[in-house]
């Protein structure tokens, strides 16, 4: 079992005058945020005001790219060429890391957004391009993809850090992927189910699946997503739970 894991949330998804998420108050329970490129949400204000936030808060800063898809917040799979996404990669990363060094800091690492990340996690294809587009921007940045996944795998041949992340509030298949969301059992929102659910994994190397015996998963990094009811409670709890376990919340750039 690691005895440091990290902890990230996806972050900087409000926009023009619409408020998403919890960012403010999420801050102190993590530490790396997903910073949303301004294609599935986020907007140039919203990425200064999010990393000056992160940095105030001692957060690692990472980009979130995500499809081209404001109205359907980068949930809706998109038919792009393995070219358009490399491309797309390479251009949210290139925005977020201008602001970053505006802000006297730089980028540690790279989560892709919503349908894009799921795509990549079976379709190697794609993870590839997603492996080139970061490549291309910065080659010591680290990518993070569902663990065991083909984005994994595609950063490592790539010769890019990786960081398998696992999920703290949503529910897992029988073959280590997350249960699509509308179907019973994708999301978690009971703050002790989501701790216990974390601190499985991280002892047994396993999912508790809800349709049989749990995949192999080594895990880096947990995911706390901040747009639920719960959200904050979530992080808060699953915090105390790491530490009573001996388990140390650090950044990826700490321990990998």
């Amino acid at each position: 079992m690691n005895h440091c894991i990290d902890l990230n949330a996806d972050v900087g998804e409000s926009f023009g005058i619409y408020a998403l998420g919890n960012d403010k108050d999420l801050f102190p329970h993590i530490t790396s945020a997903n910073i949303a490129c301004g294609m599935h949400a986020g907007d140039p204000s919203v990425m200064a005001e999010t990393i000056a936030r992160a940095t105030e808060a001692g957060v690692a800063v990472g980009a979130h790219p995500g499809f081209p898809d404001l109205a359907g917040f980068g949930r809706r799979a998109m038919a792009l060429t393995p070219r358009e996404i490399k491309h797309y990669i390479i251009y949210q990363l290139g925005a977020l890391q201008a602001f970053a060094a505006a802000a006297g800091t730089r980028l540690s690492h790279v989560k892709p957004h919503g349908a894009l990340y799921n795509m990549a996690a079976a379709n190697y294809k794609l993870a590839a391009a997603i492996a080139e587009g970061t490549a291309a921007v910065r080659g010591d940045l680290i990518l993070v993809g569902l663990a065991g996944s083909e984005l994994i795998r595609a950063g490592q041949n790539k010769g890019l850090k990786v960081a398998g992340e696992i999920f703290a509030d949503r529910g897992y298949s029988r073959e280590g992927t997350l249960i699509p969301r509308g179907e019973p059992g994708a999301l978690i929102d009971d703050p002790q189910a989501a701790a216990r659910q974390v601190l499985h994994i991280l002892r047994t190397g396993t999912v508790p699946a809800s349709r049989g015996t749990g995949a192999a998963l080594r895990a880096d990094t947990v995911c706390l997503h901040g747009d639920g009811p719960e959200a904050v409670n979530i992080a808060r709890i699953i915090n105390e739970e790491l530490r009573v376990a001996g388990i140390k919340p650090a950044p990826l750039n700490h321990f990998l």
